[in-house]
């Protein structure tokens, strides 16, 4: 599933912090209700968007928690809530419109545990920096050089593939394609939590991270093999930073491995028709990928990103959503512009594909967990999104979304589709 949580980013301060908090507390709460006009379709299957038009209405809230334990460590708990649905039940669309619904099936609001990790930072010198507080970040200093180690429940992008610019579905792009590298299958629950142990190393302008993760027993499951013999998620990145011109920006490199019970997409298609993933799965099975990022401030408020990823795309996706590769790109510019700074406007295109195996197992009839017509005349996906945010007060703010979406689930005979999106944030 997709990350929910809202993740304030680290800036560092040439200061030194006047204080080192010892308990902090935040919270958020997203209302979005997203709908789109009928549209045609020369076909649907059981995993299709509806061609009818229909909205749905989606509310998350997460209230963070943060305690100084000891030099270097902090403890940090997420509970959270939810209820609701996506269009279709989250059925459809590749790079889903709505980073805000989960694939739970239940639309009642329920209360779940998302994060609760242990982190420990050891300084290795560099100078002095602060960090300010944020829902997974204790406000002080720390050394700029730090190993950083963390164990517990958490979402993988905590660890890696985050970029300021697009990484945040409450405030800012809400597709799965722009919030996320869409082809990195990262180990998760239904909800887009997991359990593991990662490693951060900080180095002036540079930074390498790593971890391990659980995986599901399941595709799309809630419950984890424990037996990382069996099963695992590895993933391992590297980030450079810069200044131009006083105006930062960064670029990433991640590979990732999983290791599950996964189903083969070909041996699927010579099985049976139409074909079922699920009947070919085996302990053992791997997707192998990588995931490329970027980000860029162009000074008065502009700032850009760029994102591109890969699977191998042989084994059935397990845990994110069904797309094997993916290209995105898109600006973000605060009011300032206009004389309202809090405000904040967004562009930005997802463009995404399949493998061949992949491709043909859709051809034939077969279903994902989130995407399948009953066939295919394939082209790529293409999702647009444009949004405006009003700040209302500080702490509240409202906006709207439009993403029209091009073949949408990767079918030509489908569409186009029209999804608009009303949005209210609250964070303090």
């Amino acid at each position: 599933m997709m990350v929910v949580a809202c993740l304030w980013s680290t800036r560092a301060r040439a200061e030194p912090p006047d204080a080192q908090p010892r308990f902090d507390i935040h919270f958020q709460a997203t209302v979005a209700t997203q709908a789109h006009p009928g549209f045609s379709a020369a076909y649907s299957g059981p995993h299709s968007l509806k061609t009818d038009a229909e909205s749905a209405t989606s509310v998350v809230m997460d209230v963070f928690t943060a305690a100084r334990l000891w030099r270097g460590a902090e403890l940090y708990f997420n509970p959270g809530m939810s209820g609701g649905r996506g269009l279709s039940s989250t059925l459809g669309v590749a790079a889903f419109p709505s980073g805000e619904v989960y694939r739970v099936g239940d639309p009642d609001p329920t209360i779940f545990l998302g994060r609760v990790f242990l982190r420990q930072t050891f300084g290795l010198g560099g100078g002095r920096v602060a960090r300010e507080s944020g829902p997974t970040q204790l406000a002080g200093g720390r050394d700029r050089d730090a190993l950083t180690i963390t164990i517990g429940r958490i979402s993988t992008p905590d660890v890696v593939d985050s970029n300021p610019v697009s990484s945040d579905p409450h405030t800012r792009f809400m597709s799965w394609g722009l919030w996320a590298s869409a082809a990195f299958d990262y180990p998760a629950d239904t909800r887009g939590y997991t359990w593991g142990a990662s490693a951060a190393l900080d180095l002036g302008d540079w930074s390498a991270r790593g971890g391990i993760f659980l995986e599901p027993k399941e595709a799309n499951g809630m419950d984890f093999e424990w037996d990382v013999t069996r099963a695992r998620g590895i993933a391992v990145e590297g980030e450079r930073r810069w200044k131009l011109g006083g105006r930062g920006g960064a670029a990433r490199a991640l590979a990732f491995l999983n290791t599950a019970h996964m189903g083969d997409y070909d041996l699927a298609f010579a099985m049976a028709t139409p074909p079922d993933v699920i009947a070919t799965r085996e302990n053992g099975r791997t997707k192998l990928g990588f995931a490329l990022s970027a980000n860029q401030e162009f000074g008065s408020g502009l700032s850009a990103f760029v994102r591109a990823s890969w699977n191998d795309g042989k084994t059935e996706t397990w845990t994110f959503t069904e797309i094997d590769r993916s290209v995105a790109i898109g600006v973000v510019q605060s009011g300032a512009r206009w004389g309202r700074e809090a405000d904040e406007a967004g562009a930005a295109v997802v463009i995404s594909g399949l493998s061949s195996p992949h491709r043909g197992y859709l051809q034939a009839g077969g279903l994902g967990f989130l995407i399948g017509d009953g066939a295919l005349r394939y082209g790529p996906e293409i999702l647009g999104e444009i949004y405006y945010r009003l700040a209302v007060t500080k702490e509240i703010s409202v906006g709207g979304n439009y993403q029209p979406i091009l073949n949408p689930a990767f079918n030509r005979d489908r569409g186009p589709a029209h999804v608009f999106t009303g949005r209210v944030h609250i964070a303090f």
